[in-house]
């Protein structure tokens, strides 16, 4: 059977963005993978304990020397289920990261949701579960 097993995003420095997906949004360190030759590091992180079933990652590669990346139009955003939407947002902030829409039900319904950026500057649905 197939399953989903992560998502991969560019990121110009991977301390600061470790940093940020685990101390604001909770998720672990998964594992790292440093790959000289190639002049690349891999992080994956994820609310599982690796590749648990059911439970995605993303993976945050970082390329030797390059600090930023353009974001393109066809990209979305990451979403996440979180107990609190509010108080994630209120973490995120105290962190000193950035949200641009604060919680509140989705346009034409009752969820409740919110959207922040990483370090990177890619969104993050938040969800309440």
């Amino acid at each position: 059977m197939s399953k989903f097993l992560h998502t991969m995003i560019r990121v110009g420095n991977l301390d600061r963005s470790v940093k940020f997906y685990t101390e604001l949004l909770d998720m672990k360190e998964l594992r790292r993978r440093d790959v000289p030759d190639g002049k690349y590091t891999l992080a994956f992180l994820g609310y599982g304990e690796g590749n648990a079933e059911g439970q995605g990652e993303i993976e945050l590669t970082y390329n030797y020397g390059t600090e930023t990346y353009e974001q393109g139009n066809a990209f979305g955003h990451l979403a996440v289920g979180v107990p609190d939407v509010a108080a994630t947002c209120e973490k995120v902030r105290s962190g000193g990261g950035k949200v641009t829409r604060e919680a509140g039900p989705v346009k034409f319904g009752t969820t409740i949701i919110a959207f922040v950026e990483d370090p990177d500057g890619y969104k993050i649905e938040l969800i309440q579960r």
